[in-house]
Formats: C-alpha cells, structure tokens, sequence
C-alpha cells in the first residue's frame, strides 16, 4: 500500500511537477496545506476571509512551522509561479485575500484522491467512489485533516531517517521514488535492496542537479541507513529496515489524520455506506 502511494505522488510530479517541486520540502508542504485549508473555510460572504498572509502566518508561528519571513517569501513565491492569486473584486490591499488558481486545485484535489485510494486498497473501502459522487467530502476533508497533521509533532517533525530527506529541498521526491524501488519488501539477510539507482537518471527526472542528489543520499549513507554493494562495479543500493519502518509510521500518521477527517465529512454529510475507521496501528504494518 505504501509503495502505491508513493508511486501516486511520483505520477503527481509528472503531471504536475513545478508543483510538486515546490511542495517537495516539508516545510513548504505543510504551508501548502494550511493555505488550502484557510481556502477552504472561507466565508463567501466575507471577503475578507480566507487565505491572508496574516492568517498563514498565525498558524505558522503558533506551531513554529517556519519563520515570518519563510512564509511571507513563500506566498510571494506561489503567486509568481501562479499557483495563487488575489481573490477578485476585493479592494482591501492591506489585508490581500489570497485564492488557489486551477491548476493548485486540480493538483491538491487529485493529490487527496490518491491518498483516499491507498486507503481503499487497505481495507476494500469505497472512499474513492463517495469522493466522485460527493465532492463535498474534500471541502470538508481537507481543512479537518491538515490542522491535525500541523499540530502532530509526530507528522510535523519525522524522526531523523525521514527528515535527512523531507526537510531538503526535493528531498520528499527523492524519498518517495526510493520507496518505490524497493524490490524486497520483505529482507533478505537484514536488507532491502534497489536495482540500477542512477543519480544521473534522479537528477534528469526531478529536474535538481546531479550534486544536490549525491549529497542527500551521502548524508544518509553516514548514518547507516543506505549503501551501496559495491559501489565501483554496481548500481544495488541496500536500504536498512529502519528506514522503511520509519516512513511506514510516518506515512501512518498521515494516512489516520485522513481518514479521520473523511470519515467525519461523511458523518456530517449524512452518507451511507460508510466504512469502519482505519487504525493507526494498522497503516503501520
């Protein structure tokens, strides 16, 4: 399940990858999902509501998510890229309300489907089938489950195996393509292994030098988490358990706060054919 999912969000970046690339860094994915989820409790008869750099920037300082000039600078650059934009008719520039364009929707809204997917596929849920006739469920989904994930340290600041990663740039792409390499999932002899990993192919794809890619793996080389077989002659990298471990509970805390806030949009909607909660302790094994 968690390689689908990983595989999802690689298919993600194809499709959406100046996108994916700005969001690829925790710090920034988590002031991607406080943006959208401010979006979303917008009062149409408020047009002041919304996303604000003020409101971004309480819920940033209340959680020490990063600093005022990170989130101010990273709004400035969403709005370059045209990923956001003013919200039209407003005339109020002190207080600038801000909206998602198009294609930040269409990007977060297939982003959520994914997810709902991987959780389908654990427990032969029908998530994905409400979501194509409610779409309501994402409206009320989202906001609920990115305030949990913002305020979990749990999710917020991944143990050290996964932050190495995350908190680089296009560190979660790399993170999320080695995931999908692994070719035992079970180990044999204490290992995980991956067949034919290029740095050249990594750089080419995700469009970040060949460099930057050598020392995000270097530093997780140095702490014992990865190696190569031999790396003269061979492009095996072996992978400790612990690595995989700690992104399936990482991956966990995500995928509960999910399906928590989906099942409470369901309840709220008054749907049928609900699905018992997914546990925790489940998405971990």
């Amino acid at each position: 399940m968690l390689q689908q999912g990983a595989k999802h969000l690689i298919a993600l970046y194809d499709r959406f990858p100046r996108v994916a690339r700005l969001v690829s860094a925790q710090q920034k994915w988590l002031l991607t999902q406080a943006g959208y989820a401010l979006h979303l409790e917008r009062d149409p008869g408020n047009p002041l509501s919304g996303i604000t750099a003020s409101r971004l920037l309480d819920i940033i300082v209340e959680f020490g998510v990063a600093s005022r000039n990170t989130a101010t600078a990273f709004l400035a650059e969403m709005q370059a890229y045209k990923f956001i934009r003013d919200v039209p008719g407003c005339t109020d520039r002190r207080s600038r309300p801000l909206e998602p364009t198009e294609v930040s929707h269409e990007a977060m809204t297939l982003w959520f489907r994914g997810q709902l997917r991987s959780l389908d596929l654990l427990d032969g849920g029908n998530r994905t089938g409400m979501l194509e006739s409610t779409p309501e469920i994402f409206n009320r989904s989202q906001p609920r489950a990115a305030k949990r994930l913002i305020a979990d340290k749990a999710w917020r600041e991944p143990p050290e195996s996964i932050a190495t990663f995350v908190w680089t740039e296009s560190g979660g792409l790399i993170l999320d393509d080695l995931m999908t390499r692994i070719v035992n999932l079970v180990p044999e002899n204490g290992l995980h292994w991956v067949e034919q990993l290029r740095f050249a192919e990594l750089s080419n794809h995700y469009a970040i030098s060949r460099t930057h890619v050598r020392r995000l793996y270097a530093r997780v080389e140095a702490l014992g988490l990865v190696g190569w077989e031999d790396r003269a002659k061979s492009a095996r990298l072996w992978v400790k358990p612990s690595l995989i471990e700690d992104y399936s509970r990482w991956q966990a805390v995500k995928f509960s706060a999910l399906d928590e806030a989906y099942q409470c949009a369901v309840e709220s909607l008054g749907l049928a054919e609900q699905v018992p909660g997914v546990k925790e302790d489940n998405l971990r094994a």
